[in-house]
């Protein structure tokens, strides 16, 4: 079961914060454009899977535009709190198809590749702590976002966050988790000038850091703990 779930995970994040533009989010009040998510969602669970017409896909897929639709019509559809239901409520429906249809990844045309669920999991792991985390951080920062705070580059901040999230995951994921503190002793001095003549820009830089670094630590963790119920990957260190 598990490669199953770590297929249809990987065809979510594909579909959902790879594939998915910023322009097809904003559209996606036209039925269309909802649509054709729908079709891309269907298509990166084909291609993860390696089945084309299993009906435990369709009926993932469906549900997937199912739940966009209610994120998307509903009156306070925006935000962070949205953002994590709708992400959750997605999961969930992963785990019931996963659960349903156990063996959908043993009768897939990859089924050989014992190797091949591993990496699905590092590449959603990564993406989930860089890509994901960097909407999720976005949003939970937003109300703050139009305050009297310095300028600086144009979505330098963004980039820093992705940034500083890879490398928590890559730290974690080589057993090096004592590098993440030199991270944030990093970060804390090259933010000193600026935080310390500013108490908004010093309590924004706060909770943007606790917050991408919390994210990071609990989806880098997460992805330890889904390799170590799959075939080791060869690159990785292995738990003693």
């Amino acid at each position: 079961m598990i490669e199953t779930f770590a297929a249809l995970l990987f065809a979510h994040v594909l579909a959902d914060f790879v594939i998915q533009t910023r322009w097809m989010v904003d559209q996606k009040r036209k039925p269309q454009i909802l649509l054709l998510h729908g079709v891309i969602v269907l298509i990166t669970l084909q291609l993860a899977t390696g089945h084309v017409t299993a009906w435990p896909l369709l009926a993932l897929a469906l549900a997937h535009l199912v739940i966009d639709a209610v994120k998307t019509y509903a009156p306070h559809g925006d935000g962070l709190a949205p953002f994590v239901i709708d992400q959750l409520a997605h999961l969930a429906t992963l785990i019931i198809a996963a659960v349903m249809a156990p063996a959908l990844w043993q009768t897939g045309i990859w089924a050989d590749l014992t190797w091949l669920p591993g990496l699905m999991v590092l590449a959603s792991g990564l993406l989930i702590c860089t890509r994901a985390g960097g909407f999720a951080i976005g949003l939970l920062m937003a109300p703050w976002a139009n305050s009297d705070l310095p300028k600086g580059l144009k979505n330098g901040g963004s980039l820093i966050g992705v940034l500083e999230r890879g490398l928590i995951f890559l730290l974690l994921l080589a057993g090096q988790p004592t590098g993440v503190g030199f991270l944030i002793a990093a970060k804390s001095v090259l933010r000193f000038d600026t935080t310390a003549r500013d108490q908004s820009a010093s309590e924004y830089v706060i909770i943007g850091t606790l917050a991408s670094f919390g994210w990071a630590l609990l989806f880098g963790y997460g992805t330890i703990v889904m390799l170590s119920y799959l075939p080791a990957l060869g690159f990785l260190p292995q738990s003693p």
